[in-house]
């Protein structure tokens, strides 16, 4: 067999004191490697919060550099279907068809010089793979990305799909071992920040830990301020 799968769970948990480590959503996913050298990520995501979001997420992406080649996402908010898009990038721009609840049938075209260094689609196994984009090689520090593309400006990706244009920054706090429902990892602590000026809303700071491989598979997430939710991998096949 030329390719392989990595299968998961992530379990969604509040920190907010009257729901301190209360569920509050979850999320499977695989990821295949395929003989061609693209990864193809799948990720069905399940927010019980109301409104309640489903998410379905196909996205397919070179794992060298994680510019993303195609994606799709399917979104039901509060019970009732929100959108559905697909999204095809080149080299230089990205394109986007697809029908939501507030806008209806829409075509995009936006321009990602260079192409568009990554997708954050929404889904948490999503988040760790945005991690390759810190160069390593340069140690713990901070680092900005640009030319990012997302699916949805809204913190729990819960509108659209349609193409938005963002960047922030990384921080590599540094390496570390770690424990999660899903066993003990040495791992990669990173920060994402910088968001003001870039969503509607600022998001908080963003504490992710990651495996400290090739894979870049999330382990563990925390987000403090307003949002106060936890994240961690559950079940893990490789």
């Amino acid at each position: 067999m030329a390719h392989s799968t990595i299968r998961g769970k992530i379990l969604y948990t509040s920190k907010k004191p009257e729901r301190m480590d209360e569920e509050r959503g979850r999320e499977y996913f695989t990821i295949t490697r395929q003989a061609d050298g693209i990864n193809v990520l799948l990720a069905h995501a399940e927010i019980d919060d109301a409104p309640n979001v489903v998410r379905d997420v196909m996205l397919a992406y070179d794992p060298t550099n994680m510019k993303p080649l195609d994606c799709s996402v399917r979104l039901t908010v509060g019970d009732k279907f929100e959108g559905s898009g697909w999204m095809n990038f080149g080299a230089d721009h990205a394109e986007c068809e697809n029908i939501n609840a507030r806008d209806g049938r829409v075509s995009q075209r936006m321009d990602f010089p260079g192409g568009a260094n990554a997708i954050t689609a929404h889904p948490i196994i999503g988040d760790g793979l945005l991690m390759n984009a810190y160069d390593l090689s340069k140690g713990p520090g901070k680092q900005r990305v640009e030319n990012l593309a997302l699916t949805s400006p809204d913190h729990r990706g819960a509108t659209g799909p349609m193409l938005y244009k963002m960047g922030f920054a990384l921080v590599y706090v540094g390496d570390d071992s770690i424990t999660v429902p899903a066993g003990t990892f040495d791992a990669r602590h990173f920060q994402v920040v910088d968001t003001a000026g870039e969503l509607p809303e600022e998001h908080p700071p963003y504490d992710i830990w990651t495996t400290a491989d090739d894979d870049n598979l999330f382990l563990r997430g925390s987000v403090g301020g307003y949002m106060m939710t936890h994240y961690e991998l559950v079940e893990l096949e490789r």
